[in-house]
């Protein structure tokens, strides 16, 4: 149709530009968000523009029919100007989407769910999104090939969330520079039982179905978010200090995993006296069928665990709640200040508990006959600090020689001042997120007469194995 040549009348005119500018069409100050935050390994997750500080999670969920229904509110602070911002979001149906309970217009691409608000929102603006969705959840293959997403299970599923999974239950902004509280309610057939991150705050039946609402007061990366639906076995106990003890059970795995588990209170008190006080409000455990996930996962307050743990795999994952969960990476590159502490306070642990001593593990890992199941050479394979790939991310560099660049430390510094430095980094980045640079400038300012050079360059960021140990 040819477009009219028709005058188009002054006062017409005038009424045209004003509705243009109340919507925002030709007075338009913001832009789109950024797709993803620039992750060396992930450069699509995360989203820029906004900043998360509440997720409010409302969902329903039947094993019988595999289907997820959510409403999830998103309450964020745009750091920017926006006319429009990103969520991540895999698979599933959006039916409906609102911007401070005003429809807002919204478009799909791959995981991109692309929000477009009304009216434009100003920089330091603090604004709710709602997005009602519904579908069957995916698992999420990783890089190196382990499964996250959503995991079906034999009486309900189980959500994980490292690196990338969480995307697959519910919007937002997932990487783990974007930490945030949560509310989480989720209602499930009666006779299942719904386990979350925080606390229980309650638990409610009505026509065969069983509403449990569990709340995260402390700033939690979404990574480490998990939804446990199934029957388990629950206890409750608290450690000396009064911290609570929550742990869910899969009732195949009770007899076995009882005794162990019986000692999360005596490793908290433990911890607390190596890594300073204990960052969270609750702790505990998941433990669910061996065939459930191939790996354990710290995720916050009670990390998840594939069958009945040892107590090293405990200690480990624990110690994982001041590194990694408390003091959460700015990128997937610093993921070693996550697995080497977890896996130096295993070193620590056997330590203190009549096993070798760190010293003895660093020197059989070096030499190549300590008997961890690892081949010794996979250990030089890379730097801990700069992981070739997305797929190296959590292989044997990042755990065992990032727990020996923690040990060089501590030869060259001497206990005292290195029980100082791990005290005093969980505290200075206490729910907050760090990297490598924080970290070892942190450690160079705390011992500023020792010369830390020769460990960076060679130990953290060097290639192959160093010449001495």
């Amino acid at each position: 149709m040819p477009r009219s040549s028709r005058t188009v009348p002054f006062a017409l005119a005038v009424a045209l530009v004003v509705g243009l500018t109340a919507c925002g069409g030709d007075d338009v100050h913001g832009k789109p968000g950024a797709a993803g935050v620039g992750d060396p390994y992930f450069p699509k997750m995360g989203n820029g523009g906004y900043d998360v500080t509440h997720y409010g999670l409302t969902l329903a969920y039947d094993p019988r029919d595999k289907r997820l229904t959510g409403t999830a509110v998103i309450t964020a602070r745009a750091l920017e100007d926006l006319s429009a911002f990103r969520l991540d979001l895999l698979g599933l149906h959006v039916s409906d989407v609102t911007v401070e309970g005003r429809s807002a217009g919204w478009s799909r691409a791959g995981q991109e769910l692309t929000v477009r608000p009304h009216d434009d929102l100003d920089k330091g603006r603090t604004f709710r999104t709602t997005v009602r969705y519904s579908g069957t959840p995916e698992t999420i293959t990783d890089p190196d090939r382990s499964k996250e997403g959503w995991l079906r299970t034999a009486d309900g599923a189980l959500a994980l969330g490292e690196p990338t999974g969480s995307m697959a239950w519910f919007p937002g902004n997932h990487h783990p520079s974007d930490k945030a509280s949560y509310d989480v309610g989720i209602t499930v057939p009666e006779g299942l039982q719904a386990v979350s991150n925080g606390e229980l705050r309650s638990e409610v039946t009505a026509k065969g179905r069983t509403t449990y609402s569990w709340h995260t007061a402390e700033p939690m990366a979404s990574y480490l978010a998990t939804l446990a639906i199934g029957r388990y076995d629950i206890t409750r106990s608290r450690t000396k200090n009064g911290l609570p003890v929550y742990v869910a059970v899969d009732p195949t795995q009770a007899k076995a995993s009882r005794k162990v588990l019986g000692g999360i209170p005596g490793i908290m008190d433990w911890e607390e006296a190596a890594f300073g006080p204990y960052p969270f409000s609750s702790t505990g455990a998941i433990v669910d069928r061996p065939d459930d996930a191939g790996y354990a996962l710290e995720t916050q307050n009670r990390p998840v665990f594939p069958g009945a743990p040892d107590t090293r795999t405990l200690v480990h994952e624990l110690a994982h709640q001041w590194f990694g969960d408390s003091v959460t990476p700015k990128s997937w590159r610093d993921m070693w200040l996550n697995e080497g502490f977890a896996t130096y306070a295993e070193w620590l642990w056997q330590e203190d508990h009549g096993g070798d001593s760190a010293d003895e593990i660093f020197n059989s890992l070096y030499k190549g006959d300590y008997y961890e199941p690892v081949d010794s050479a996979e250990i030089w394979a890379f730097p801990p600090a700069d992981p070739p790939g997305a797929a190296q991310i959590s292989d044997p560099p990042v755990y065992y020689r990032g727990a020996m660049v923690l040990h060089k430390i501590r030869r060259l510094v001497g206990d005292d001042t290195f029980h100082r430095i791990v005290r005093g980094w969980a505290a200075t980045r206490r729910h907050a997120n760090a990297d490598t640079a924080d970290f070892t400038a942190y450690v160079e300012k705390a011992a500023p007469d020792k010369d830390f050079s020769g460990i960076w360059k060679d130990w953290l960021y060097g290639k192959g194995k160093p010449a001495h140990p």
